[in-house]
């Protein structure tokens, strides 16, 4: 297999990942306050993170340490303010929004850094993120959204997550790094909003957000295995992919209708697959 192969491979694990992970967070994120959510969801990485590095015996790489704080706080903005969107009921509409900014910015860093990808990956670009949209848009579609500043905001916070941890040159040392950034940042903010006090339901659903938090720190870790593997630019589209994944959940698991602009995203967002692949 290709090293370019191999990244689509990774990449479409990541969105997988990513898309079970933002189904799970966005279930208990109606049950609990969002900025909890993302703070457990980020120590949960951290652990795991933190975990495997030593078990690996990955050696530390002092270069990557600015690149990994800065992609913490990056993520740490995207989840939390992607989770604020699903709080406002949003989930259908803030989960494209989201993966269509974050992977057009990321896109646009790699023709930058690598320059233009083949004609072909670049047709499938432009079918994944229309394949994004369609398959977690909301059933008709019209009127104003109360999440849409705060999914785009997390869109850009994944953008720039995916642009910075595609800069450093370890593994799980730069992934734990950016976990323990966010979890600093969102320890501090829950403390000072006194969320662990109020938040009765908190260990009721603890297995979930769990559950959520694996999901995602396996999402950053197959990603950054796909963005170091091939281009930065094919491992962010396909990796934003993951509101199809969420949307086939959500179908399978709550048995929400599927529309028909949905059954074509998801179409669509393997055909965008094929094309950069082939690409």
């Amino acid at each position: 297999m290709s090293a370019e192969l191999t990244a689509v491979f990774f990449a479409l694990l990541s969105a997988i990942s990513w898309g079970a992970g933002d189904f799970g967070g966005g279930v208990a994120s109606r049950r609990l306050n969002p900025y909890l959510i993302a703070l457990l969801v980020h120590t949960t990485g951290l652990l795991l993170f933190a975990l495997l590095a030593l078990l690996r015996g990955e050696a530390f790489q002092p270069q990557d340490l600015p690149w990994s704080v800065a992609a913490g706080l990056a993520g740490c903005v995207g989840l939390v303010f992607l989770y604020r969107a699903f709080e406002a009921g949003q989930m259908g509409l803030a989960a494209p929004i989201a993966g269509v900014v974050g992977a057009g910015l990321a896109a646009l860093v790699g023709f930058v850094l690598e320059g233009l990808p083949t004609p072909l990956q670049l047709l499938g670009f432009g079918v994944g993120l229309l394949g994004v949209w369609l398959a977690a848009r909301p059933e008709g579609g019209a009127g104003p959204a109360q999440g849409l500043v705060y999914a785009f905001l997390a869109g850009l916070g994944f953008g720039g997550y995916f642009a910075l941890i595609h800069q450093v040159e370890g593994l799980f040392w730069p992934s734990a790094l950016a976990k323990l950034t966010a979890t600093l940042l969102m320890l501090g903010l829950v403390a000072w909003l006194g969320l662990l006090r109020r938040e009765a339901r908190l260990f009721a659903s603890l297995g979930l957000v769990g559950l959520a938090g694996l999901l995602d720190a396996g999402g950053n870790v197959l990603f950054l295995v796909a963005a170091q593997t091939g281009r930065l630019d094919v491992a962010a589209v396909i990796s934003s992919l993951y509101p199809a994944f969420t949307a086939l959940l959500a179908w399978g698991l709550l048995r929400e209708h599927l529309s028909r602009g949905q059954t074509v995203g998801v179409l669509l967002s393997l055909v965008a697959i094929t094309l950069i692949a082939s690409g």
